[in-house]
């Protein structure tokens, strides 16, 4: 006879076994089942090739030289020049500043302030 003390033993191998061999059977045919529906898509339009946006990369030395390019320029006639030389640049065209770490802030936000009073809105500081 069984008292209230006795707990039953639960014996749960043979379902572990079963599962086993279940999730062993399905990692063999999974891979192999592959669906496949007949379906037509809609043509396309004309794709445009799209072309990467023109830069312009101006680097200030510790010296106070400005480069663009292969031209030269000095820190108290950039401002001039380059709304001179701008004509011949797309207005929408990323501009890249880049100067020595040496070099005051003030002389780069004096080139940040000249670049965009030329006309170009897409401006930005390049660092290390």
């Amino acid at each position: 006879m069984y008292s209230w003390d006795d707990s039953p033993d639960l014996n749960i191998t043979p379902l572990v076994d079963v599962m086993l061999v279940l999730m062993a059977i399905l990692m063999v045919t999974a891979p192999t089942m592959t669906f496949q529906e007949k379906i037509t898509l809609p043509q396309g339009t004309q794709t445009l090739q799209v072309t990467k946006p023109k830069t312009l990369t101006i680097r200030i030395d510790k010296d106070k030289k400005i480069y663009l390019n292969k031209d030269t320029y000095t820190l108290d006639t950039f401002a001039d020049d380059f709304v001179n030389q701008s004509v011949k640049y797309d207005k929408t065209s990323e501009v890249y500043i880049r100067a020595d770490e040496a070099l005051r802030y003030q002389y780069v936000m004096y080139i940040l302030k000249s670049v965009k009073a030329a006309g170009f809105e897409q401006v930005s500081l390049i660092t290390l």
